[in-house]
């Protein structure tokens, strides 16, 4: 994993140095369009920043919060124009059938704010909410002002650290490592779940 994230944190860095604010709300835009760029690198590397003077705190933090917002958007989008036909045409070679869809719908329905807002502030899952959102078609505007809502104290808090930490920025990924693992985990064992309740029997055949 080392190997991996040593030469991304290079690469944050140096966009970071040569485009300012708006590297920082490029790299989110990427990490919040369903790319894996890791926010712990991104973010805490612009509080080093803060820390150094060349940066401050607060345009740093909101120009990620704005990052993330567009990124959202651009896959919220996706999701709509092309993820929901998709899903209809082929999910079923997948294991996404109809009422599966029309399950998230209603899940987005009646808990999409929350969601969208809740999942802004945690790792992982903030990368990948936004296609959900916009397959199920969540209304738009209140989708993209959660998640820039929700992203904004995410912003924050990974920059303060970062700015405390100062050249130990990169130490910050020890700290989120935890959390990744029992956020994957659980995501796996929901995805086992999902799994075991496609494949399982239906009642009538049971009984035959």
């Amino acid at each position: 994993m080392e190997a991996i994230l040593a030469p991304i944190g290079a690469w944050v860095a140096d966009v970071i140095r040569s485009m300012s604010y708006a590297g920082i709300a490029l790299l989110m835009a990427i990490e919040s369009a369903c790319i894996p760029l890791p926010s712990e690198l991104i973010m805490p590397f612009s509080g080093y920043l803060v820390s150094t003077g060349d940066f401050d705190l607060h345009s740093a933090s909101i120009a990620g919060a704005v990052g993330c917002a567009i990124g959202s958007a651009v896959a919220y989008w996706v999701g709509v124009w092309g993820g929901r036909p998709f899903l209809e045409r082929y999910g079923r070679y997948v294991l996404i059938r109809r009422k599966d869809l029309d399950m998230a719908d209603r899940f987005f329905e009646r808990w999409g704010m929350w969601a969208v807002f809740i999942s802004r502030l945690l790792p992982v899952i903030r990368t990948f909410i936004s296609l959900p959102a916009g397959i199920s078609r969540m209304p738009f505007m209140p989708f993209l002002i959660l998640s820039f809502a929700g992203s904004v104290p995410w912003c924050y808090l990974l920059t303060y650290v970062g700015k405390v930490l100062g050249e130990n920025w990169q130490n910050i990924r020890h700290y989120f490592h935890g959390a990744d693992l029992l956020i994957g985990a659980f995501l796996l064992v929901g995805f086992g779940f999902w799994i075991w309740h496609h494949f399982k029997p239906e009642p009538e055949q049971v009984k035959k």
